[in-house]
């Protein structure tokens, strides 16, 4: 019976991100990366997120980008 219990409380723990760890940072970094359709890369690293969210949009809107991605790198 015991062994039961202690299987039925077990919680699946959720996987963490090490950057959502760091008590000491004061922002986060977003970059963001436009890929061209030649293959070019282009990266920009923003501190606030709605800025990098923009800058990805208003790139979206350019005939010659295929795609855009922004991530948190630190």
């Amino acid at each position: 019976m015991k062994s039961e219990k202690k299987q039925a409380k077990k919680k699946t723990s959720r996987r963490r991100s090490i950057l959502g760890k760091d008590k000491r940072r004061k922002h986060r970094h977003w970059q963001v990366t436009v890929f061209y359709q030649d293959g070019e890369k282009f990266a920009r690293v923003y501190i606030d997120r709605a800025k990098a969210m923009r800058f990805a949009e208003r790139q979206k809107k350019s005939p010659v980008v295929r795609a855009t991605r922004v991530r948190q790198v630190n």
